[in-house]
Order: structure tokens, then sequence, then C-alpha cells
């Protein structure tokens, strides 16, 4: 069992993802913006991070590399989720040390599959 923070500003993507690794046996921290995101990476030190890129307050890129800056984001597995598919922001999410890349909508034996090699 991992503790996993979902992070996606749609209640319905985050509904399906939160049920998705509750099912798969995780303990499941939910924010909806990187901003939450941050407070909730201090507060719960997931095992593993899943963000959404297009968010309000704080994207998912902001996010991820911001929580690259502490202590408790320097070595946790971060995985973008996400529809975009342009090859900068992945060129991106590679610099800010970004773990994967998943398209949604997603497969939940994949997201599954994910976070056990990564944790």
């Amino acid at each position: 069992m991992r503790r996993v923070l979902a992070v996606d500003d749609t209640r319905s993507m985050l509904g399906l993802l939160v049920e998705c690794l509750e099912d798969g046996g995780h303990t499941v921290f939910a924010a909806s913006d990187g901003r939450e995101a941050l407070a909730a990476l201090d507060t719960h030190r997931p095992d593993i991070v899943i963000t959404d890129l297009n968010m309000p307050n704080m994207t998912g890129l902001e996010f991820i590399e911001a929580a690259r800056q502490r202590p408790e984001g320097r070595f946790v597995p971060m995985i973008l989720l996400t529809t975009e598919t342009a090859q900068e922001l992945k060129d991106e999410a590679r610099r800010i040390q970004a773990s994967g890349w998943l398209c949604k909508p997603f497969d939940p034996d994949q997201i599954l599959d994910l976070v056990d090699q990564l944790t």
C-alpha cells in the first residue's frame, strides 16, 4: 500500500483517479491545484504524486518544479496525467524531472502498474 497524492482540478477526473488508486489498495490524498498539492506534499509525505498539467493557480509543471525544490519532494516520483501531447511540454517535464507522462483518459491497470514500478 502506497501513499498517493492525486492532483486534478476537474472534480470528476479526480474522483476517477482516487477511486482507481483506492481500489488498488492505496491511501490517497487529493488536491485540486498545484498550491493545494504543495501543502499536501508537506503534510502527507506521499510515496508518489500523479498530477494534471492544466490547472488554475499553479499548473502541474509549476507544481513539480516547486516540489523538487523542497526536501519533501526532491525524490518523490511525479507523473503528469494530461490530454496534452505537445513535445515542448514533454521536454519541459523532463527538464523539471517529472518521472512520467500519461495521457487521459487513463487505463486503471496502467496507473496501478506505474505506482508499483515507481515506488
